[in-house]
């Protein structure tokens, strides 16, 4: 049996009670590491199951998924993932090789960003779509996540922006010269994320005009930091703001907000500076 095991947003004490039962009776017990982080380190995690825990990167769950399969029909095994295991990043890919294989599959649920964002007041069925910001580099900008931020804004939804992460990444060199050298892990900061956002309001202000649904500088927003930990961090102010304001170690979230029923606007004032 493949089992997919949610491990909810804090500590190695956040999976489900079941999901723990499950991990201790697994012959081998994969993490997925790499669109997410927990707040401890896979040692902690070891101590807790009782077992090893392999770490999984982009290239064995994409590339070497074979390898996570290999004798699950007759052995347990756990794929474990920060969150729910298809709550920001799915992993549909997976379970259907499973299922070309004969190899049956179980779920076990958990908290993710997905349905958490609901500490900051504002109601879930509110959202619209879910976007992702990715780093920018000097050549590569790419902004179509904020077209769908307005199309969320023109239906007066609001948005959760996931900021991107960078796990086992290679410099663009290093790829080209075929070197396995892969540089420090980093993860997007809502200051980060607004500066962007800022650049693009600036380059979109005469094209798109100043309708009141387009971001400005002024336009609130909600950062959100370490959801689910004890150092959860909520903070609404400006774009502006965000953009000069650093709310510390990650990771870090984005919404913007469309248009607020009065008890969301109430809600969001707990968390002003």
């Amino acid at each position: 049996m493949l089992y997919f095991i949610g491990l909810g947003l804090g500590d190695a004490k956040d999976i489900t009670v079941r999901g723990l039962e499950i991990v201790k009776q697994c012959d081998r017990v994969y993490l997925e590491h790499y669109t997410s982080i927990l707040t401890c380190g896979k040692e902690e995690l070891e101590i807790l199951y009782g077992r090893e825990v392999i770490l999984a990167d982009r290239d064995m769950v994409e590339q070497s998924a074979d390898t996570i399969l290999e004798g699950a029909k007759e052995s347990d095994i756990a794929f474990l993932v920060v969150g729910d295991p298809f709550g920001a990043t799915t992993h549909t890919d997976l379970v259907l090789r499973a299922r070309e294989q004969g190899i049956p599959h179980r779920v076990v649920h958990n908290a993710s960003i997905m349905n958490a964002i609901g500490c900051t007041g504002l109601q879930l069925y509110n959202f619209g779509e879910t976007v992702s910001i990715p780093f920018w580099t000097e050549n590569w900008k790419p902004d179509s996540f904020y077209d769908k931020i307005m199309k969320n804004r023109d239906s007066g939804q609001h948005t959760l922006c996931l900021l991107d992460i960078k796990v086992k990444e290679q410099s663009e060199e290093n790829l080209i010269k075929g070197r396995k050298i892969f540089e420090p892990p980093r993860f997007m900061s809502t200051q980060q994320a607004a500066q962007q956002l800022l650049e693009i309001v600036v380059n979109k202000e005469q094209e798109r005009g100043t309708g009141s649904v387009h971001l400005k500088p002024d336009s609130k927003v909600v950062c959100v930091a370490r959801v689910g930990t004890e150092t959860q961090k909520l903070l609404t102010c400006s774009l502006l703001t965000a953009s000069q304001t650093d709310l510390g170690p990650p990771l870090h979230s984005l919404v913007i907000p469309g248009v607020l029923h009065d008890l969301e606007a109430d809600a969001l004032e707990m968390w002003k500076s």
